[in-house]
């Protein structure tokens, strides 16, 4: 969601802002503006509805020689996308203030500040934020104070940058549940709210912690801690080079992310497993040591990783025969829970910044859990840093709002988790990991020829065209892959799609099946193969449009079923199926939401980092 670039530099920063903002595109938004300290001290702001090229068109221009600035790409929550709604806010002339969260008390605020004469021009909590810390200057005359003062009564999720008329040089900032890093340079350093913005620009990061206050020029770096004390933050080095944001030969970002899965699953594995074996604490010495006493295991997350959490039960389940649940993040923060003993609490967020997976997480750790794992893409990451232990999915940069790649790094990590698990059980004879790990090799190999059906994927996609629903079948393991695909149609082509466990057919998803509608079932050569192959009949005699992804291709040759559209996946150990199926619903989905002529990359009222509830 929401994109904060900051500069403070020896040279013109509007294009580094504005190429800052483009970086962040990928997170959602709808309006863009920035905020420039000129020689005299003044404030300038520009601001629109829209795209940021559309910024871009009435700055780069005018060849702005500030050296000071900040900027910021709006999702809106409080008031419509406008002009008048986009960020920075101004505050008397004298402050600019831009923002990523949400101020849950700001109705009580903005009341308060009326009545001491301020005025307002938006809809927005963050105009509040602004106008409040400036009320608390007029009364400390000092701005790193009145932060302090006006941050102590706000309630909710915030990372504010800030400009004062009275310290030209300077950018101020603090953070409370959203992401903030500063990025170093020669004589410019900056802030942003993902260090993607600044790849062109720095290599070297500082993660800011919950209450940090922050005050850079182009020479210098404070940083207090939330009890005002001088810290210092360590700093990360940022290997990935901006290339790795660039779309190639690709029409869009989903598409080469789809395409680069085989190479991410490669990136994943390396380092973790041997030829036929799982290496020692590749989850951490600190998580392996725990291993051993787990009785039970709760994952939580939201979204796309909620569906590999629920693939992972299955896995765990039926290796370890350990008890395990998958809640959605934003349930189980809201209700009373009562932890298993000995349970493993597992988080998993592509981002390490969902705002209901972190607090999740923060509540556990307070609650007697074993121990806290993340399982994350981003290093660095709020959800890394306050977790016991964090495992990376090494997925690499993922620009589509649409998951794909982070999802099946997810599905690796978490069997990777289960067969460590396993391990750990001492099981005599055991020969199931080392045919699990010969079997995870090939899925690169797997995958590629998936990819290979690209085509024939495309034209399936041609009858979708003038489709307003779909459902997706599956059972066991594949059940919450029917879900993940499903979730994917819906995401970028805007059809309504459901995914269903293909055993509660009849229990009233069979009512919406006629010719129109299009049924994709998940049929793989497992222990439920005839059962799906019932509920395919089921289908059939209603007349329903039937895609089935099949290992089995030749049964359903044999039994005719000429009116079945097939697509072929390769045969692989039971478990990892759910590996290779997600491959053509991603290709499914995407191609469907081209030929409808969607956003595919950055769909309508949807953010790739969900950082406020």
């Amino acid at each position: 969601m929401c994109g904060i670039v900051g500069t403070a530099a020896k040279r013109p920063i509007a294009k580094i802002l504005i190429d800052g903002l483009k970086q962040l595109e990928y997170r959602g938004y709808d309006s863009a503006g920035i905020a420039l300290i000129d020689a005299e001290g003044n404030i300038d702001r520009y601001r629109v509805a829209g795209k940021v090229r559309a910024l871009e068109e009435i700055t780069i221009p005018r060849q702005l020689p500030h050296q000071v600035g900040i900027a910021h790409t709006r999702w809106a929550t409080h008031g419509a996308p406008a002009e008048h709604n986009a960020h920075p806010f101004v505050s008397n002339n004298t402050l600019a203030l831009v923002h990523n969260g949400i101020i849950e008390n700001y109705l009580q605020l903005r009341e308060q500040l009326l009545n001491k004469g301020y005025v307002f021009v938006s809809e927005t909590d963050t105009e509040v934020a602004a106008h409040l810390i400036h009320a608390y200057l007029q009364e400390s005359h000092d701005l790193l104070t009145a932060i302090r003062s006006a941050t102590s009564v706000l309630e909710g999720a915030y990372a504010f940058c800030i400009l004062d008329t009275h310290h030209p040089e300077h950018i101020y900032a603090i953070r409370k549940g959203s992401p903030l890093v500063i990025g170093r340079g020669n004589d410019e350093n900056f802030l942003a709210s993902d260090p993607l913005a600044l790849l062109n620009v720095a290599q070297d990061f500082i993660y800011l912690e919950d209450g940090d206050i922050v005050d850079i020029t182009a020479n210098t770096i404070t940083i207090h801690d939330h009890m005002q004390q001088p810290t210092d933050r360590a700093v990360h080095r940022f290997t990935m080079q901006a290339e790795a944001t660039e779309r190639g030969e690709h029409r869009h970002y989903m598409k080469k992310e789809i395409v680069e899965q085989p190479t991410a699953i490669t990136a994943c594995l390396k380092n973790r497993i041997t030829e036929n074996d799982i290496l020692p604490a590749l989850f951490g010495e600190q998580i392996d040591a725990v291993f051993p006493k787990v009785r039970h295991v709760t994952l939580i997350a939201c979204g796309t990783s909620y569906h590999a959490a629920s693939v992972a039960r299955y896995w765990i389940e039926s290796l370890t025969k350990i008890p395990c649940i998958v809640e959605i993040a934003s349930e189980f923060r809201y209700r009373d829970v009562a932890p298993t003993q000995n349970s493993l609490f597992i988080a998993l967020s592509q981002s390490g910044e969902t705002a209901d997976t972190l607090a999740a997480l923060r509540m556990a750790k307070h609650m007697g859990y074993l121990s806290t794992l993340a399982i994350c893409n981003v290093p660095g990451s709020s959800l890394a840093r306050e977790a016991k232990g964090h495992c990376l999915t090494h997925a690499g940069i993922e620009i589509g709002v649409a998951s794909t790649k982070a999802f099946s790094t997810q599905l690796i990590t978490l069997l990777l988790l289960a067969l460590t698990l396993r391990r750990h059980q001492n099981i005599p004879n055991d020969l199931l990991i080392a045919d699990c790990v010969l079997q995870l090799q090939r899925c690169p190999s797997f995958i590629q020829a998936l990819l290979q059906q690209d085509n024939q994927i495309i034209a399936l996609a041609q009858s979708f065209t003038n489709k307003s629903h779909a459902i997706f079948m599956g059972r066991g393991m594949l059940y919450p892959i029917a879900l993940e695909g499903a979730l994917k149609m819906k995401e970028i082509s805007y059809i309504h799609a459901e995914g269903y466990p293909a055993g509660e057919l009849k229990h009233g998803p069979l009512a919406l099946v006629d010719h129109a509608m299009p049924i994709i079932s998940l049929v793989p050569h497992d222990a439920l193969f005839d059962k799906n192959l019932s509920n395919i009949q089921e289908v059939r005699a209603r007349g329903g449009q039937l895609i089935v992804l099949t290992d089995r291709v030749d049964q359903f040759q044999q039994i005719a079923f000429s009116d079945i559209a097939i697509i072929p996946v390769p045969t692989i150990h039971p478990l990892l199926t759910p590996i290779l199926y997600t491959i053509p619903l991603q290709l499914l989905a995407y191609h469907v939401a081209v030929l409808k002529g969607t956003d595919v990359d950055q769909p309508r009222n949807l953010a790739k980092s969900v950082t406020v509830e």
